[in-house]
């Protein structure tokens, strides 16, 4: 299946920015790539991904404030996340839906 690691989590203030980035154990270049976010006590939910040939798709709630993107040659998916709100709190993953790969997840944490 392959390896995904995922950086960049933490602690952030109401209406602030945090970028995520996860690196795979396999080459991207053919990949559909997304990221996923879990809040305590409610079901994991999509958030973002973007095809192979670079399209991307947002849950309403993050479209206009969260940006994902991907360079093949780095084996790297971005979330660029801006305008945080409280209810982005959560442990973000990355995956690749067609292999069924999966990260550990990074913790998101948005403060009043």
């Amino acid at each position: 299946q392959g390896r995904l690691v995922e950086s960049g989590g933490g602690l952030v203030q109401d209406g602030g920015s945090l970028r995520l980035s996860c690196i795979a154990s396999f080459g991207l270049g053919t990949e559909d790539m997304a990221w996923y976010r879990q809040a305590p006590g409610k079901p994991r939910e999509f958030v973002a991904s973007i095809t192979y040939s670079g399209f991307a798709h947002y849950l309403d709630s993050v479209r206009g404030r969260f940006t994902i993107s991907r360079d093949n040659a780095k084996n790297m998916v971005n979330l660029e996340m801006n305008s945080l709100k409280r209810e982005d709190t959560g442990v973000y993953q990355c995956s690749a839906p067609v292999r069924n790969a999966w990260g550990q997840g990074t913790q998101v944490t948005v403060s009043a």
